[in-house]
């Protein structure tokens, strides 16, 4: 049984209710992969509900601890033949997605997939949807994204099902892109030049009492169809909001200054250069903040009483994220995410390169060290432990790709020990892992082409080997120049990169050091018109 922090769901007044038969109730979660979802699931599994799910990529799901308790059905919001296939005999859905970085056209990418649920649940004879959308003010020209979330929370209540619309503001929690931003911006910045916006009044909600309601949305009366507000017991503008994480955090408090030249777009781009989050997650996080954003009413102390002890004040969310980070015990994290504009399609088998040009660095290495001191030191790299290769270099590639939009090198990772399919590494993504035996990592930096890289741990007599490839597709000309440009670094960064790893796993081992781990390179950059019969004999090894 998994340790959840509260509410864990085996509250009584958030357990399941049965069906009338005695059988469990069928919930469906929709946007269980992302931040919210990856929490709410493990508690309703808790509360008594049997769980079903509806991912795009369903090998994401099995990454979850939670993942084999489930019953996946593979699909989007937007596909209406997997959506009436995830709701056949399904009791509540919990529709926790929202297109937050899905570029110019997320309103009507937001449109179709509500549409597309609205009428699934409607055919199905769904008893209740449950959508966490966005806390606002009234009589006020909203920002696109918000407006956007009223507008799906409207099609769903008008889909015939009774509907339960809860509107949240600023979520705090241990890997929530909100706490982040304010988690950075603090930690970095000894003085806040900072947008008019600062001065905005807002009330954060802990992402406990965010599980708190949804829990219990599922359990509201039948004929309930609306939306309600939902917050903190603090009422704060974000500079509080930034000082009282100071206080937590041991820090001084930071002097800020209102500037009326920061537009939401210029503000966000300044986010993304002095935090984790992305242009693409900060925008819409800066423009939700241009109003104030408090709870018009409590009228949802009606529907879902408060936790039994209390709401949770702002820091003390604070200070139980930062112990949640500080303890590597972060459930879920934005970084997770998808992100808009970067590859999701996984590596290509070897068959299915021919015909393409494609560039491959190649090394290994051998070391006394056995295979799972090799694949430990390979599991915890990134994030804090760094890539055991110039970090100077690596640096440098990430401000390069935080100048151009992309996420960079600062979003870490969740755990600083374990990874699993779905998992954001620094400016990688985790594809493909087999414990103990090898690591794909797909590139999410903005580069001309697909680039992977994957490390792997074998036994070779008493010691181990470390092997080690990355893989890039060019697009055009300007992936082939890109690639080409970075050649001359790639014997700084690779090589090194593969003897340190090697070295690390060697140091760790007890008992005689033996030699040094030596590097060889196995295939030097291939040719633009490499084919599948010189790569795939790499790849055989």
């Amino acid at each position: 049984m998994e340790d959840l922090s509260a509410p864990t769901g085996r509250e009584p007044e958030l357990a399941a209710v049965p069906r009338d038969d005695g059988t469990a109730t069928r919930a469906l979660v929709i946007g269980a992969t992302g931040y919210i979802g990856g929490r709410l699931v493990p508690r309703l599994l808790a509360a008594g509900y049997d769980v079903r799910v509806l991912a795009r990529e369903p090998g994401r799901v099995s990454a979850f601890t939670w993942g084999s308790r489930v019953d996946v059905v593979a699909g989007d919001a937007t596909d209406a033949v997997a959506a009436a296939r995830a709701m056949d005999d399904v009791d509540v859905v919990f529709y926790l997605v929202h297109s937050m970085a899905a570029g110019r056209d997320f309103a009507e990418a937001d449109r179709r997939a509500a549409a597309t649920v609205a009428r699934a649940a409607s055919d199905a004879g769904v008893r209740r949807i449950v959508y966490l959308g966005g806390l606002h003010p009234s009589g006020v020209e909203l920002s696109d994204h918000l407006r956007s979330r009223v507008e799906v929370g409207e099609m769903l209540l008008g889909s015939g099902v009774p509907t339960l619309v809860l509107q949240a503001g600023v979520v705090i929690g241990s890997g929530s892109a909100s706490f982040e931003m304010v988690r950075h911006l603090t930690e970095v910045l000894p003085y806040m030049p900072a947008p008019r916006w600062v001065r905005n009044r807002i009330q954060p909600i802990a992402v406990r009492d965010v599980m708190h309601y949804l829990l219990g949305a599922a359990r509201v009366a039948p004929d309930v169809n609306r939306a309600v507000d939902i917050g903190g017991p603090d009422v704060l503008r974000y500079g509080q909001m930034m000082n009282g994480y100071a206080v937590e955090a041991g820090l001084h408090q930071r002097p800020i200054a209102s500037l009326p030249v920061l537009t939401p777009r210029l503000a966000s781009l300044w986010v993304n250069l002095v935090t984790p989050i992305p242009a693409s997650i900060a925008r819409p996080l800066v423009e939700s903040l241009q109003n104030e954003c408090v709870m018009k009413d409590r009228d949802i102390d009606d529907l879902i009483p408060p936790p039994a002890d209390g709401l949770t004040p702002y820091r003390r969310a604070v200070r139980l994220a930062l112990g949640r980070v500080a303890g590597d015990a972060v459930e879920t994290s934005w970084a997770d995410s998808e992100v808009l504009g970067v590859p999701s399609d996984p590596l290509p088998s070897d068959p299915d390169w021919s015909g393409r040009a494609v560039f491959t660095d190649a090394r290994t290495a051998h070391t006394t060290a056995p295979p799972e001191a090799l694949w430990r030191v390979i599991e915890g790299i990134g994030g804090e432990n760094g890539w055991y290769s110039s970090p100077f270099l690596w640096a440098v590639r990430g401000w390069m790709d935080r100048l151009v939009g992309g996420i960079g090198l600062a979003r870490g990772r969740r755990s600083r020990a374990r990874l699993g399919v779905g998992d954001a590494l620094d400016f990688w993504r985790v594809e493909a892992i087999e414990p103990g035996r090898m690591l794909r990592l797909r590139a999410e930096m903005k580069v001309p082409g697909l680039a992977w890289l994957e490390l792997r741990a074998t036994a070779d007599g008493d010691g181990s080997r470390y092997d080690q490839r990355a893989v890039f597709f060019p697009k055009g000309l300007a992936g082939r120049l890109y690639w080409f440009a970075v050649l001359p670094f790639h014997g700084f960064i690779f090589a090194g990169m593969a003897t340190r790893i090697a070295a690390a796993a060697q140091a760790t081992t007890p008992g005689p050091d033996g030699p040094a781990p030596s590097v060889e390179q196995v295939d030097p950059s291939a040719d633009p018109g490499a084919t599948a019969d010189i790569i795939a004999a790499e790849a055989a090894r």
